[in-house]
């Protein structure tokens, strides 16, 4: 297709597999694993999207002299909404209301990762984003949503009138601490104690590894794939990552996996699945096949600190929602989204929530920054 103001010449790929991992990788960057050719490749390959997933793989791509891509994004075609962590259940009732049809509609996103970073690829984000509207507008869809984007991209959606919508999540800080104990001396004296017995609680009889890149056995990716098995049917219904996407992470992604692992007795009963980008540790997931207290604590937030310490990255970045966390020492930060209506009353409509919306997440932020366990001498 090509956008005539601009004359800009993009195209719809069938998916990110299909492409040259070289030219992707070059655009994505190499700092962000999510966002590599191998870890959006593993979830088409492993049908954890794809037919029957509701999620159809729809990369857009700008092409440049002689083929070669210019820039691109990562992009999905949804049926539902799941997935996302970015909430419009109310939206898509809304619209559906009145007689529209929300669903399909565009999803710049890596799916199931709630982690922020850069969704328009290469050096031509306004062409890109021209792309993608056009993409909307000429499939007569609902809306396009670009969801944990970077803050840097946030006036490039703007500039182009996307609403952008704020959310919050909790991220660990490293302010040049030298050790956990350099980290919990940072913390008011009863945080410091609290975490120490919630460590002590959580290994006592267990032995705690860490596993990284070929140390991770085909058995251990058997036993993660169980504890998340165990955790996505209890909060989602169903698992969304299949069995063979556990089996295609190790080789694809290598030295930027890392588990966390707890035995009882030489047998696996917990574990928290990391990936190691350039300067941040991300825990994706979690699960135990045995109850015990604090593990999760142990395994999912403070081994990762440790981890992130010991090799020098500035965060570590666990996941979505949580104010659980912030006992642990993560702290609130913003996250954005944006979102393209074309319709203008329901773009207004969805322009006022998010006015509202607005001012219960600085509420919120704030009620956050102040329930931080810092000592006020040593607020990061």
């Amino acid at each position: 297709m090509a956008d005539r103001e601009r004359q800009v010449i993009a195209r719809i790929a069938p998916g990110v597999a299909s492409l040259d991992a070289g030219q992707w990788d070059a655009l994505a960057g190499g700092g962000d694993p999510f966002l590599s050719h191998a870890f959006l490749a593993a979830l088409e390959q492993s049908g954890s999207v794809g037919d029957g997933t509701g999620w159809t793989p729809a990369p857009i791509l700008v092409e440049g002299e002689h083929g070669a891509l210019a820039a691109a994004a990562p992009a999905y075609l949804k049926t539902h909404s799941q997935g996302e962590y970015v909430f419009d259940h109310g939206w898509a009732e809304a619209f559906e209301r009145v007689g529209g049809h929300y669903y399909p509609k565009l999803q710049v996103a890596v799916p199931f990762t709630p982690v922020p970073g850069q969704r328009l690829l290469g050096e031509s984000p306004q062409a890109l984003l021209a792309a993608v509207e056009a993409v909307v507008t000429q499939n007569g869809l609902s809306s396009a949503h670009a969801t944990f984007i970077a803050e840097a991209e946030v006036p490039e959606f703007a500039a182009r009138g996307w609403l952008i919508r704020g959310g919050i999540q909790f991220h660990w800080r490293n302010c040049g601490y030298a050790s956990f104990d350099d980290f919990l001396a940072a913390l008011a004296s009863r945080k410091r104690k609290q975490i120490r017995k919630e460590r002590a609680a959580a290994v006592e009889g267990l032995e705690v590894r860490a596993l990284r890149g070929a140390e991770i056995s085909p058995a251990d990716w058997q036993a993660m794939w169980a504890f998340y098995q165990d955790t996505g049917a209890r909060k989602w219904g169903h698992p969304y990552l299949t069995r063979d996407f556990f089996d295609r992470l190790g080789p694809a992604l290598g030295h930027a996996c890392l588990l966390f692992v707890a035995y009882r007795d030489g047998k696996p009963i917990a574990g928290a699945l990391n990936l190691i980008g350039a300067d941040a540790l991300y825990g994706r997931y979690w699960g135990a096949v045995e109850e015990v207290a604090f593990l999760h604590f142990e395994l999912s937030y403070y081994r990762a600190i440790d981890w992130a310490i010991a090799h020098g990255l500035a965060s570590v970045q666990a996941g979505a929602q949580g104010e659980h966390k912030l006992a642990r020492g993560y702290e609130p930060v913003v996250t954005r989204s944006a979102h393209f209506l074309p319709d203008p009353g329901f773009r207004q409509a969805v322009a006022d929530f998010l006015d509202r919306e607005e001012e219960m997440i600085a509420a919120e932020l704030n009620w956050c920054r102040e329930a931080l366990p810092y000592r006020s001498s040593a607020s990061p």
